[in-house]
């Protein structure tokens, strides 16, 4: 009878130290969860990014150019002769 109850002793001293140990990991990583969790929230939001500005109204020339690359364009595929080149340029340029 003392080696059975000498086991028995010595199974409830390793099931409470186990269950001991157990349990102070488990508060440890919740304590570590909630701190993590609080840094995160005291940190401040990142600013929102800047808005893109607006593009910029392209100018009269600008215009000019690009409906004359146009017209080159026009000539180029045959569709527009060379005469009728020369009075839409000096059109859009007068």
């Amino acid at each position: 009878m003392p080696g059975l109850l000498r086991g028995v002793a010595r199974t409830a001293v390793v099931a409470g130290t186990a269950t001991a140990v157990s349990n102070r990991v488990s508060r440890r990583q919740a304590g570590r969860w909630a701190q993590q969790d609080y840094a995160q929230q005291q940190e401040p939001a990142p600013p929102p990014a800047p808005a893109a500005p607006q593009p910029a109204a392209p100018d009269e020339m600008t215009q000019k150019i690009d409906q004359l690359k146009q017209l080159a364009d026009l000539k180029a595929q045959g569709i527009l002769t060379d005469q009728e080149f020369e009075n839409q340029k000096r059109q859009l340029l007068s």
